[in-house]
């Protein structure tokens, strides 16, 4: 019965090789997706093939889905012919999967259990077992314990024994840490997507509540002004805040600046009263942080009872969050109060006001360095056409980073270089210019009207700044331009 014990605690190990998303999926698996999950008992006899000491270890995770009536995985044995470790194993395996709570279904009850045993007794199960797990059932002498602590054993176990517990004890830890590690954000502390979403469905089973859709505004504009570590640095005081506020709720990120909460057992005024906290201490801490000031909130929130979808609640937050970002960001709505009536001529006035201001605070940045070659191109094709229509006069610019004669710089040095000419140029060319990395040693710059004597003065103020940052001098910037009116004209012959 100990050994049995021992191998049991180890018979699912070879699902650490299935992927999450078939694992944890709540709809019906494809032909494929089963045929992959049946793998796993393959795996983990492959993973514990060498472990001597504990006996009828490798038999019980391959063979533990393996049926009487010969139908099973993955080699397809009957009767006697499958270790008596695995057949009791499998008859644990089916009780307590069909006893736990799925994201997608409850429990089963007791009466059903049973059913499903006794109707599979031959089948899927051997006949003895069957019916000396059913009789422990009827006598309420079944021990369920769902603390996997082998080292809980009594001190009195043979030496061989207590190895083995602290053995398994060492894998079912290291399995857990890793599984909690692998689900959750490091710079919020949250949990990550796949395992918020499903501890929020299964809370909502039992708890009325609200459940919201959280946006923080104009990340991207801090990432691109004050760089990737202010970005974090909002993230990480977030996911902070709302830790607190969801004590007695659930909070994950959804990933980027997206994140979805659950508040149990709440009123519309309580949530309403929370998410205003929540907005003025967020506002609070942007404001104390220059690099961080433009971040603010957006919220969609969904009302939800018990028997309500995860699903269907999920979506109307969404469109409640979606109506926010429509009207102006900085605030949060309810689904159920979305008046989607035609507006009259002075709430439209209204709107466009608070579009216009939202777009000019989210827009307003100095130097497009984040965008990628295929944006940059459509951004000179658009001032092309201004240059056509109005007669100005803009220049393409192309800074080339040269490596000095007789040096042969590392990878690091060139990546810090380069990161050093960006943070150059984002200093010294202003709102109306456009910039974009165009190979691994160049930069393209768009320069608006500027006056074309004063393009050599503008080039020495981006090369200076650069001198000023960088130590290295393994580098020796450079820069060519033309006018775009002669690029169309020549493209024009």
């Amino acid at each position: 019965m100990q050994q049995l014990k021992h191998a049991a605690y180890l018979h699912d190990i070879g699902k650490i090789g299935i992927p999450d998303l078939i694992l944890n999926k709540p709809s019906r698996l494809t032909d494929d997706e089963y045929n992959l999950i049946k793998k796993h008992t393959v795996i983990g006899a492959e993973i514990l093939k060498d472990i001597t000491f504990v006996p009828h270890i490798v038999e019980v995770a391959r063979n533990h889905h393996e049926r009487y009536d010969g139908n099973g995985y993955p080699d397809g044995l009957s009767g006697v012919e499958i270790p008596i470790h695995a057949r009791i194993t499998a008859m644990a395996d089916s009780y307590d999967a069909m006893n736990s709570r799925r994201i997608y279904r409850n429990a089963l009850p007791p009466e059903m259990i049973r059913e499903e045993i006794s109707k599979n007794r031959g089948k899927q199960f051997d006949p003895e077992i069957t019916d000396v797990f059913l009789k422990l059932i009827d006598e309420n002498r079944l021990i369920l314990d769902n603390q996997l602590s082998p080292e809980t054993e009594t001190a009195a176990q043979p030496e061989i024994d207590n190895t083995i517990s602290k053995f398994i004890s060492d894998v079912v830890t290291t399995i857990k840490n890793q599984e909690e590690t692998k689900h959750y954000d490091l710079l919020t502390g949250l949990p990550m997507r796949a395992l918020g979403e499903q501890l929020i469905a299964e809370f909502m089973k039992e708890h009325s509540g609200c459940l919201v859709f959280l946006d923080m505004d104009n990340l991207k504009k801090i990432n691109d002004i004050h760089g990737h570590k202010a970005g974090d640095r909002a993230l990480k005081n977030l996911g902070n805040l709302l830790s607190r506020y969801t004590i007695d709720g659930l909070a994950c990120r959804l990933g980027g600046d997206e994140f979805l909460l659950f508040l149990p057992d709440v009123t519309a005024e309580s949530v309403s009263d929370t998410m205003t906290q929540l907005f003025k201490q967020f506002h609070a801490i942007a404001q104390a942080d220059t690099e961080i000031r433009y971040a603010s909130l957006s919220a969609g929130l969904c009302l939800c009872t018990i028997g309500d979808t995860f699903a269907d609640c999920y979506a109307k937050a969404d469109k409640a969050l979606y109506f926010v970002k429509q009207n102006g960001k900085n605030q949060f709505s309810f689904y159920q109060q979305i008046n989607y009536q035609a507006p009259g001529s002075a709430s439209i006035a209204r709107d466009l006001r608070q579009i216009a201001d939202s777009l000019r605070q989210s827009g307003s940045y100095a130097g497009a360095l984040d965008l990628n070659y295929r944006d940059f191109s459509r951004q000179y094709e658009y001032m092309n056409q201004l240059i056509i229509r109005s007669s100005c006069r803009c220049y393409l610019v192309m800074v080339t980073m040269e490596t000095a004669a007789d040096t042969l710089p590392h990878i690091e040095e060139i990546e810090q270089a380069l990161s050093q000419m960006e943070q150059s140029i984002r200093q010294t060319i202003r709102r109306v210019d456009v910039c974009t990395r165009y190979s691994a040693m160049q930069y393209l710059i768009i320069l608006f009207e500027p006056i074309e004597t004063q393009i050599p003065n503008i080039m020495d103020r981006i090369f200076i700044q650069y001198y000023k940052h960088s130590k290295n001098h393994s580098f020796q910037p450079g820069y060519e331009y033309l006018t775009m009116t002669e690029m169309k004209e020549n493209d024009d012959k």
